[in-house]
């Protein structure tokens, strides 16, 4: 409800991404109840198809507001989430690259390194609101299109990740 609010193109970047990953971690922790390298090979192939389906979402929307500009509200509000975003996906990366190496999971480690890749993309939020207090309104966009690129070359990681593993 705040993105829409917001109107911030990186906040919802990040959300949409986040949310994403989220999603990943059932049949993440599916594969690993069923202790199949199998189900944990496919498992990570989801994995990766939903980083790109974030990728795709985000670039689109990106090029739809620069096409459509829309002025970010509440940068207050964006840099705050986007500290929150930071935190806690520095957080899920430590967590996840530790329980990876331990278990000796490929695909958990390149989920660990994902999440640590989301919390710099997560600061990307703050550097939009920034930029946009400055009054380049048009670095919303722009951050957003970033932020899809960096997905796109964790999509490509990953896949490089779980097709190795």
């Amino acid at each position: 409800m705040f993105v829409l609010s917001g109107g911030s193109v990186a906040l919802l970047a990040d959300l949409i991404h986040n949310a994403g990953d989220a999603l990943t971690a059932v049949p993440l922790g599916i594969a690993f109840a069923l202790r199949s390298a199998r189900a944990e090979r496919l498992a990570g192939l989801a994995v990766v198809l939903a980083i790109l389906v974030s990728a795709c979402v985000v670039g689109a929307e990106a090029v739809r507001r620069l096409i459509e500009p829309q002025e970010p509200e509440h940068l207050l509000a964006l840099v705050v989430a986007g500290a929150v975003g930071f935190a806690g996906n520095l957080a899920a990366a430590q967590v996840r690259t530790r329980a990876g190496r331990r278990l000796d999971s490929p695909v958990l480690v390149a989920d660990g390194h994902h999440a640590r890749a989301d919390a710099y993309v997560s600061l990307e939020i703050v550097c939009s609101a920034a930029v946009v207090a400055l009054g380049l309104d048009v670095a919303d966009p722009l951050i957003g299109l970033a932020i899809s690129a960096v997905i796109l070359r964790i999509t490509w990681q990953s896949w490089r990740t779980v097709r190795a593993g």
